[in-house]
């Protein structure tokens, strides 16, 4: 396998097969495809669509009004029936699997960041497969991110993925709509930094009645992925064994190079959240352990500076002031104040909580 943590965003169109009920027979076969690639070691984050056609169906398909209290009163119903539905088929090949929902204002916010970040890595650090939604229930329209495209490029980068695998109910990235035109013809590769003008004015709306996302919604989460220095396939979700060749490399569907590293991603996402003045200054073997990829503890802290809140990032630096790395902090400089040089089995006991052993986890961090 050629990559080693990937995000699959299942769409309505994909899980319900085109029809307007859930389709068994294609999602027990995704579940198998899924399955047998986490027994082959590759992370997977599943982002999954079709909750409010799950919700739709338990109602016997009711007549409602288009307005967004309709909607989240069919994705209430529906979550709970989707993700019983995943459990008990994950189930059967062994797998564990967590529910998270989310909204913009989640993967927006420095602090929610973290913790949902921390979170998915704890999730992945046990083997449990993470299955993601929109919290369509709680979110207005201020916090949504409104479809489950540009969701599972903001997991790519939440998480740093390898891999972003849409599949969707077209055979990838046309130069015409296929629906429409005879002599569309599939787009196997796209290496250009900027998706082509063409293409964006190509895309159209939301290809089916249940589905909130179309062709420009896929585009739209292929440039935002490719910039946190993932790749991207837009894939036929019927395709045979489609989620195990691509991520074995097979040319399945529309490839988007990334267009830059997960290094350079993750730095420009921390430098724009730095704050000048606020460093975390530390002893040498504090240093030693960070050149070799350990996390910083309190321990290893001898002082701060500035003023700082949990998920902000900060400079970390020697006595001497040389800065050498910087990272997105687990603790706010109130709560570092009074366990710095402290071992991390002492950091309940002092705050009365802990978010953690680390005050900056590796993950969490980028040496200059």
């Amino acid at each position: 396998m050629i990559y080693n943590r990937i995000v699959i965003k299942l769409g309505t169109s994909t899980l319900t097969d085109g029809t307007n009920s859930l389709s068994m027979p294609q999602i027990i076969e995704l579940v198998r495809q899924i399955s047998l690639l986490h027994d082959k070691g590759v992370q997977t984050i599943l982002v999954t669509s079709a909750a409010m056609a799950a919700g739709r169906q338990e109602l016997n398909y009711p007549e409602l009004p288009k307005y967004l209290p309709a909607k989240q009163m069919l994705a209430a119903i529906g979550q709970p029936r989707l993700m019983e539905m995943y459990s008990q088929l994950f189930r059967i090949y062994g797998k564990i699997v967590a529910q998270i929902l989310v909204t913009r204002d989640d993967l927006s916010d420095r602090r929610r960041y973290i913790n949902a970040r921390n979170t998915l890595e704890a999730i992945l650090g046990q083997g449990v497969i993470p299955i993601i939604n929109e919290n369509d229930t709680v979110a207005t329209e201020e916090i949504r991110v409104g479809d489950n495209d540009n969701l599972s490029a903001l997991v790519v980068n939440l998480i740093e993925a390898d891999l972003l695998l849409i599949l969707t109910d077209q055979k990838g990235l046309y130069s015409k709509d296929p629906r429409k035109d005879s002599d569309a013809v599939l787009i196997k590769e796209i290496k250009d930094h900027g998706i082509p003008e063409v293409l964006w004015n190509m895309a159209g709306g939301s290809g089916t009645k249940l589905g909130t996302g179309g062709m420009n919604t896929k585009l739209e989460a292929a440039d935002l992925a490719r910039r946190s220095g993932a790749a991207v396939i837009i894939a036929w979700g019927k395709d045979p064994n489609v989620i195990f060749r691509s991520v074995n490399g097979e040319n399945t569907g529309t490839f988007f190079h990334p267009v830059t590293s997960k290094l350079e991603s993750r730095k420009r996402y921390m430098l724009t959240g730095m704050r000048d003045s606020s460093r975390l200054i530390i002893d040498n073997g504090a240093r030693t352990a960070l050149l070799i990829g350990g996390s910083l503890l309190p321990v290893g802290i001898i002082d701060l500076k500035g003023k700082f809140g949990r998920g902000d990032t900060v400079q970390i630096c020697l006595k001497e002031g040389e800065v050498f790395s910087i990272g997105l902090v687990n603790y706010s400089a109130m709560d570092l104040k009074k366990i710095i040089g402290h071992h991390t089995d002492e950091i309940e006991a002092i705050l009365g909580y802990t978010f953690g052993e680390e005050v900056v986890h590796h993950n969490d961090m980028v040496v200059l």
